[in-house]
């Protein structure tokens, strides 16, 4: 028998339960892997609480790095042995091992680690699409990136300096902030006690930046719309303190003109050359020494409600990862 977390029906942290579960062969274009480090994500909680809805009984987690055990008929880009790492596809990656269709798995370099790939996956997949597609920074430009401590935002502070962008992200405390600075943030905020829009606008001159990355939702809109020049575009891609509610567009007419745009990873990497592409990015600049991820907290598998609690009362830095 295989070990997963699962959840039976939406809630809490306490929903998730660790279970004993049967893993099938793999099927047609499927690969069975076993899991050696397993990303936990803001995502993760969304499926858990309901926010975004699965079928019950559900094995969460959408990230992971592992060895491929078995592979179904008409795999050939993986075989058996292969250490491998994904993100996206179906839920069910919080499991000693799995089956998932093996278009979604991705060969790693002999010189990324499991646990490094476990924490670079989505995160830095989120980034490259963020960055390097949603819109495609330059050198020179400012940009307003919300939890810069984050998982995500780390990577992101680091791709910014490599790419020469000046960034302004928010933190919750001041250990944040120098947390987010010795990553490359070129300026901080805490926003507990400073008004990032009149900040945004001072480091600014008034100008406003041409694009806000903001994964918070409900707590910092509209007002990330207000730190943004004429013209400017408010990406949200995530809502770790609720969904934006539904808003008139004439609130982007009267601001300048404005863009507003829901990017998410499973469009960017629908089909596996994408995908590749992007990880090989990914993996090139660890390579290069651009950009480095790791697990700033690791739990077991069976203790993921206690990660999970760990994440949502913001008490975590940077990646989390579970040890099956």
């Amino acid at each position: 028998m295989t070990h997963a977390v699962r959840i039976h029906s939406a809630g809490g942290a306490e929903a998730l339960r660790y279970e004993s579960i049967e893993v099938p062969p793999p099927a047609a274009g499927e690969a069975r892997i076993r899991h050696t480090a397993i990303g936990v994500n803001y995502i993760d909680t969304y499926h858990r609480s309901g926010l975004y809805p699965l079928p019950m009984p559900a094995v969460i987690g959408s990230e992971a790095a592992g060895v491929v055990e078995a592979v179904g008929e008409g795999v050939d880009f993986v075989k058996p042995g292969d250490r491998v790492a994904y993100c996206g596809g179906p839920v069910g990656a919080y499991a000693e091992a799995r089956v998932i269709p093996a278009d979604r798995l991705v060969r790693l370099p002999d010189d990324i680690d499991d646990r490094t790939a476990a924490t670079l996956m989505l995160k830095g997949l989120t980034v490259q699409y963020l960055f390097r597609q949603t819109y495609v920074l330059k050198a020179g430009e400012t940009i307003l990136f919300h939890a810069a401590a984050g998982g995500v935002g780390l990577l992101a502070c680091q791709w910014a300096r490599a790419l020469g962008v000046t960034m302004i992200g928010t933190v919750g405390s001041d250990a944040k902030a120098e947390l987010a600075r010795a990553n490359g943030c070129t300026h901080t905020i805490v926003y507990g006690r400073e008004n990032f829009v009149e900040r945004v606008k001072a480091l600014t001159a008034g100008k406003g930046v041409p694009v806000v990355y903001d994964s918070v939702g409900k707590d910092t809109f509209p007002a990330s719309l207000d730190c943004l020049s004429p013209r400017g575009l408010f990406v949200s891609f995530g809502a770790s303190s609720g969904p934006v509610e539904a808003f008139n567009l004439l609130m982007l007419a009267a601001r300048g003109s404005l863009y507003a745009t829901r990017p998410t990873l499973a469009t960017y990497a629908a089909k596996r050359a994408d995908l590749v592409a992007m990880a090989e990015e990914v993996f090139g600049l660890v390579r290069a020494g651009k950009i480095r991820s790791e697990a700033r907290q690791s739990f077991a598998l069976k203790d993921a409600a206690d990660a999970h609690r760990a994440l949502e009362s913001r008490k975590t830095t940077g990646a989390t990862v579970l040890i099956p």
